[in-house]
C-alpha cells in the first residue's frame, strides 16, 4: 500500500490525560505551521482518545504497559518502517534516538527551577518563550454530540468535577454539592443554571452528593457516560468549572471555560490550570509544607480538608465576574442563542 504523501510526523504523548492535555498545544502549532503534516499519535489508552480528531491523523498507536518494558518493543515493531519528517516523544524514550527521521524533539530534564509543564512541552519545539497553550481538535460531529447532550436551551453551565486520581488531591465531595447548591441558588450566577457533572466511569460514587444536592431537572450528569472529546466539547459551553487538579481541570481550561481549580498535594506553580481565564484556591498550607507531611506523595489521606467552601464560593464568583464579557457582547450573544432556538423549533415542528 502506498505512503500517504505529507510530512510524516511520529508524537509520542503522555499517558496521563493531564499531562497529554498540557502539551497538546505542540499538535496545534506543528498542525498551523507545516500544511502538509500528517500525525502517527502514540498515546496509553487512557489519553489516546484525546487525539481521534486531529486533522491529518494517519493512526494512534494505543500502548498499554507491559511487564520489562515489552511494550517499546512492540511500539518498535510498529513504527521502525518510515522514515519520519519528525519526531516529537514527549516520555525522552530511547527509542526515538533510533528511529529514522529527519528532525528529533526528545524530552530531557534541564537543570535549574522547574517551569510550568506548558513551557517545558513548549521546550521540545524551542518555543518555550512563546509557549502553544493547550489545545484539543474537536470534529464537527463531536460538537454536535455536545449539542445533543447539552440541547440549545437552558441557563448557563455550572460544571464540577469532584474527583481526582488519588484520595489525597480529592476536596470532599459533600463540599463540591454545598458550592453547587450555593452558586445555583437565588440570587447566585446560577440560578437559573444548570449543573455539569463530569467525571470517569470509576467516579459515580463520588459524583453522588451532587447529584442528590439539586433536583434532577437541574443536572445533567455525565460520569462515565461521554468519551474525552465529548466531554472537552461539552466544557467549551461550560460558563464556568471547578474541580481539583486533575485531566478534566486541565481539559475545561484548554476548552476556554473560566476554571478554578483546587489545589493542596500538587504544585500549581507546575501543573496549575493554563490560559487567562484561570486561578487556583488551595488552603493555608503551601505544597511544600504539605510534602513534609506526606513526602511521598502517597498516603490515603485527605489533604484538602483546609480548604473552606466559603473561600472557594469567593474565588468561584470572583472568576465568574472576572471573566463576564462585555455589554455588547452579551446582547449579541443573546441574538445568536435565540436564533438558534427558534431554528431547532423550526426544525421541530417540521419533523413532527
Amino acid at each position: 500500500m502506498a505512503t500517504p504523501k505529507g510530512f510524516p510526523i511520529l508524537f509520542i504523548s503522555s499517558s496521563r490525560i493531564g499531562d497529554a492535555v498540557l502539551a497538546s498545544g505542540l499538535i496545534k502549532r506543528l498542525h498551523d505551521e507545516i500544511p502538509n503534516a500528517r500525525f502517527t499519535v502514540v498515546a496509553g489508552p487512557l489519553s489516546a482518545p484525546l487525539f481521534a480528531d486531529i486533522p491529518n491523523l494517519e493512526k494512534i498507536v494505543v500502548m498499554e504497559k507491559t511487564k520489562g518494558k515489552g511494550h517499546w518493543f512492540k511500539l518498535w515493531g510498529q513504527v521502525r518502517g518510515r522514515n519520519w519528517g519528525l519526531i516529537v516523544d514527549r516520555r525522552g524514550s530511547s527509542i526515538a534516538r533510533f528511529l529514522r527521521a529527519k528532525r528529533r524533539a526528545i524530552h530531557r530534564t534541564v537543570a535549574g527551577e522547574p517551569v510550568h509543564k506548558v513551557v517545558e512541552a513548549a521546550r521540545l519545539l524551542k518555543t518555550a518563550d512563546d509557549p502553544p497553550g493547550p489545545f484539543l481538535f474537536t470534529s464537527e460531529a463531536t460538537e454536535a454530540k455536545a449539542d445533543a447532550i447539552l440541547g440549545l436551551k437552558g441557563g448557563p453551565i455550572l460544571a464540577i468535577a469532584p474527583a481526582a486520581n488519588w484520595v489525597g488531591k480529592t476536596w470532599p465531595s459533600e463540599r463540591f454539592a454545598l458550592l453547587a447548591v450555593q452558586l445555583m441558588q437565588k440570587g447566585q450566577p446560577f440560578e437559573s443554571g444548570r449543573l455539569l457533572i463530569l467525571g470517569g466511569p470509576d467516579d459515580r460514587r463520588t459524583a453522588e452528593a451532587l447529584r442528590r444536592s439539586l433536583p434532577r431537572e437541574r443536572w445533567i450528569d455525565l460520569t462515565g457516560q461521554a468519551d474525552l472529546l465529548t466531554t472537552y466539547a461539552c466544557l467549551k459551553r461550560a460558563r464556568l468549572f471547578v474541580g481539583n487538579d486533575s485531566g478534566l481541570m486541565h481539559m475545561a481550561a484548554a476548552a476556554g471555560a473560566p476554571t478554578l481549580g483546587l489545589f493542596g498535594p500538587s504544585d500549581e506553580r507546575l501543573y496549575g490550570p493554563w490560559g487567562d481565564k484561570t486561578c487556583v484556591a488551595r488552603g493555608p498550607r503551601s505544597f511544600v509544607q504539605i510534602k513534609v507531611k506526606d513526602p511521598e506523595l502517597s498516603q490515603p489521606v485527605c489533604h484538602m480538608l483546609d480548604l473552606p467552601v466559603p473561600q472557594v464560593l469567593a474565588d468561584a464568583k470572583a472568576l465568574f465576574e472576572a471573566t463576564q464579557p462585555p455589554a455588547s457582547a452579551r446582547r449579541g450573544k443573546g441574538k445568536a442563542k435565540k436564533a438558534a432556538e427558534a431554528a431547532a423549533d423550526d426544525e421541530t415542528a417540521t419533523a413532527s
